[in-house]
């Protein structure tokens, strides 16, 4: 495992003051948008991006907490460079035969956004459980999971089905002891996103909204007990006026992405160039 001193050491000052100014403006368009006076949580999704720029965001004046990853074994290189006070969030597509290790191996993964099915949560309990007979310190640590629900009917998207919400939650709530059921989440359509933006309502974000009100109603939960993940960058203002509790913002705060093939865990900075 490297140390975080050297790897703090090789942090850009002039990045991670951009980094930093990026955060907080999204954090204040956040608070501006939330109607409530509440701010919601706020994901930094870090994916393709080096372990440097995550701990920039880390060590600033926001000493920011959570950031999410969509690829495992990038999630796990990353979450053994950096500080274990880091909360991640697995949010990426989830492959049934990954979630055991990805639920084991990352003992602050803070939560897995992307499940679709039961026997995701199996595997992702069954991980979980091992962690916690390994280190019992976990064991009154669930594993927080959201349920993903395919607003947009769009069939290249995970999720389930808007009617089949109710199941694979009561499932995680009555199978998985090692779960925490956290709340819905949702990625919309690419053209409901661009109206957002322009001012128009997100149905995306509506039907999540009413999907959350009935697997509450079925539950006998209060709607204020499931959390709703839904906006990114280019919806999460509009998000926020719908009543989300947590967005995920990537490119507004991290900048393009590269390629995966030229993506680096951790990025050599040498005499103040990155």
């Amino acid at each position: 495992m490297t140390d975080n001193n050297d790897l703090r050491m090789q942090v850009n000052p002039h990045r991670a003051s951009q980094l930093a100014e990026n955060l907080g403006n999204v954090v204040a368009k956040i608070l501006s948008a939330s109607k409530s006076g509440k701010q919601p949580r706020l994901v930094a999704v870090s994916k393709l991006k080096p372990a440097n720029d995550i701990l920039a965001l880390h060590l600033s004046t926001h000493a920011h907490l959570h950031f999410g990853e969509n690829y495992q074994q990038e999630l796990l290189s990353k979450s053994q460079l950096l500080p274990r006070e880091i909360q991640w969030h697995f949010i990426g597509a989830l492959q049934t035969n990954k979630c055991k290790p990805l639920a084991e191996h990352i003992p602050n993964l803070w939560c897995v956004e992307s499940l679709d099915t039961s026997k995701k949560a199996d595997q992702l309990e069954k991980g979980r459980g091992l962690l916690c007979e390994q280190s019992p310190e976990y064991a009154h640590v669930p594993l927080r999971v959201f349920v993903q629900v395919n607003t947009s009917g769009e069939e290249q998207k995970s999720g389930v089905e808007p009617l089949q919400a109710t199941e694979l939650c009561e499932h995680v709530r009555e199978q998985c002891p090692h779960l925490k059921l956290q709340g819905l989440m949702t990625i919309g359509a690419l053209a409901r996103s661009k109206g957002a933006a322009e001012g128009k309502e997100n149905e995306d974000f509506v039907i999540l909204k009413e999907v959350r009100d009935t697997v509450a109603k079925n539950l006998r939960m209060e709607e204020s007990e499931l959390e709703l993940s839904m906006g990114m960058s280019d919806d999460y203002e509009s998000a926020v006026r719908c009543g989300s509790d947590q967005v995920r913002v990537g490119t507004t705060i991290f900048g393009q992405r590269p390629s995966r093939q030229d993506a680096q865990i951790k990025e050599a900075v040498e005499d103040g160039k990155n």
